[in-house]
């Protein structure tokens, strides 16, 4: 009699803490005498994996064992590797997927043609044997998902992303060291920019929400400018030249979400969309950067705390959630659950929807996190807060 057999990837963008996901889910399949597939590169294993080629097999299958998942939850990253794939909205076909014969399903957006191989996912994963996945990711990872559960795919999610901004959860892995490693940066940075009597703009991901930037500021008690709104540009300046100018080191900081804007500023974005349609941004910290330089005559330091952010060892907080996450979800698969994700909800762990990927990501409440005279997260009123300090939504 054939093993139950269930598979596992990353999706999107690493973060500390996947390894440890994969480790334990891992070690309980063993004891349950239950295969555990690795699913190399995200949805690109389910979109290019050709079953009748062993060299294709290799390279998107990875048998998962105790020998093999032993020390990974040692270091940060995903051994999976991870792709931006969205298998609805294919650009180009694998090459064993062209020819005339392939009933494959074609769109077409003015001059751009997709193609939906959602067909295909659905082959590849019969073919495996594969009885349930579990997917690690963000927003666009779990978009799709969701559609696989539509599909009549046993389906389980766990959220990760270090924008915290995935809805139906208080917490994404990868958050808390991200605010580790950015707060850290920013009082070594200290020294710099106090030495120099500049202001330091500090940059992070946050394409869509501000938990990112507003939690560093937070920590580091400086002031932020988030997505979810806009600042005046010349209060802004002046809040930041009145601090520089009562510090005794004559410096001040501030820290920027990427999607960061003020009023008469729309962020600039470069280059062809990614699967998902996201293009890269301009960076706002140089553009804050120029305007302070023009208006005020104020000589700045910008610092990118983008990738940095995501790199190296999960902080203990990512290691806990992470193990917790994905027992949780294992739990989920034994039990024959679908449609679900791992999450907290009012500080306690739980079950919840795989978020509808029509209502996009979630944002912060700027009427209870943010201080929108001063430019700065608010302190008071948290008495009764989970531990995150935010709701899920």
């Amino acid at each position: 009699m054939a093993k139950r057999r269930i598979g596992i990837l990353t999706g999107g963008g690493d973060v500390p803490g996947l390894n440890a996901i994969i480790k334990t889910i891992t070690y309980r399949g063993f004891e349950d005498d239950i295969e555990v597939v690795g699913l190399r590169r995200g949805w690109e294993a389910l979109t290019h994996l050709n079953l009748e080629d062993p060299t294709s097999r290799s390279h998107y299958l990875i048998p998962l064992n105790r020998e093999n998942t032993r020390t990974i939850d040692r270091r940060g990253g995903t051994v999976l590797h991870s792709s931006r794939t969205n298998p609805s909205k294919m650009k180009k076909l694998p090459d064993h997927l062209v020819g005339p014969d392939r009933p494959l399903t074609k769109h077409t957006n003015g001059d751009t043609e997709t193609w939906d191989l959602t067909d295909q996912v659905l082959a590849n994963l019969s073919g495996l044997g594969i009885e349930h996945l579990i997917a690690i990711g963000g927003d666009d990872t779990l978009s799709y998902a969701a559609r696989l559960n539509e599909r009549g795919v046993k389906v389980i999610t766990i959220p990760k992303t270090m924008d915290n901004d995935v809805r139906n959860t208080e917490y994404c892995i990868g958050f808390s060291t991200a605010i580790t490693r950015a707060s850290d940066a920013i009082q070594r940075q200290r020294t710099t920019v106090g030495s120099h009597e500049r202001i330091g703009i500090f940059r992070v991901f946050g394409r869509d929400a501000g938990f990112t930037a507003l939690y560093t500021a937070y920590a580091t008690s400086i002031r932020c400018a988030i997505p979810e709104y806009k600042v005046d540009l010349y209060k802004l300046i002046q809040l930041l030249l009145e601090e520089k100018h009562a510090n005794p080191s004559n410096y001040a900081l501030i820290v920027l979400s990427e999607g960061a804007e003020w009023e008469g500023y729309k962020v600039q974005e470069y280059g062809e969309p990614d699967p998902y349609g996201h293009r890269k941004k301009a960076s706002v910290a140089e553009a804050l950067a120029d305007e302070i330089k023009w208006r005020a005559g104020e000589e700045t330091i910008v610092s990118d705390l983008t990738y940095d952010l995501r790199s190296g060892d999960p902080d203990f907080v990512d290691k806990l959630v992470a193990l917790t996450f994905g027992n949780i979800a294992y739990d989920a698969v034994l039990e024959g659950r679908t449609g679900l994700m791992s999450a907290l909800v009012e500080g306690r762990y739980d079950l919840v929807p795989i978020p509808d990927p029509k209502l996009g990501p979630r944002k912060l409440d700027v009427a209870t996190t943010y201080n929108t005279e001063r430019y700065r997260p608010l302190y008071a009123g948290k008495r009764g807060l989970p531990i995150f300090l935010n709701r899920a939504s």
